[in-house]
């Protein structure tokens, strides 16, 4: 279990703007780990944990978009099923609400990093080691 940073950014719902946001990092040499994106209040939102956070901050302000930065937690688990449910429990049981979730992977991955948005990262973090 780690902390990372997740960078959130307000941008233009467009056909694109998720295009626009991924090409403006991948031309810096910024490499996601994860995001995801949706629309809110007629408003397109992206979170995403980059390997670089500082830079990524700077590209999305080089293009107007306002950002936000968060701790979540990162937690690396078998891709099989249940795996999600250890994880809920044993934060439920310490306290802690899950506020979002999100995980990528490919079809070969035998792990995945799960990053959780929770009410509170510290007991979060004692919960899961």
């Amino acid at each position: 279990m780690a902390r990372a940073k997740q960078i959130s950014a307000w941008v233009e719902d467009r056909p694109g703007m998720l295009g626009k946001v991924a090409a403006a990092l991948g031309e810096k040499g910024v490499s996601i780990r994860a995001f995801m994106a949706t629309v809110m209040d007629g408003r397109g939102f992206v979170r995403v944990v980059v390997d670089r956070p500082a830079a990524a901050k700077r590209i999305f302000a080089a293009h107007g978009w306002r950002t936000t930065e968060d701790d979540v937690v990162e937690v690396t688990v078998p891709d099989r099923p249940g795996a999600l449910g250890e994880v809920a429990d044993r934060l439920g049981a310490a306290g802690v609400n899950i506020e979002y979730a999100y995980v990528g992977t490919a079809q070969s991955a035998r792990k995945v990093n799960l990053y959780l948005a929770v009410s509170d990262v510290k007991a979060a973090a004692s919960a899961l080691r």
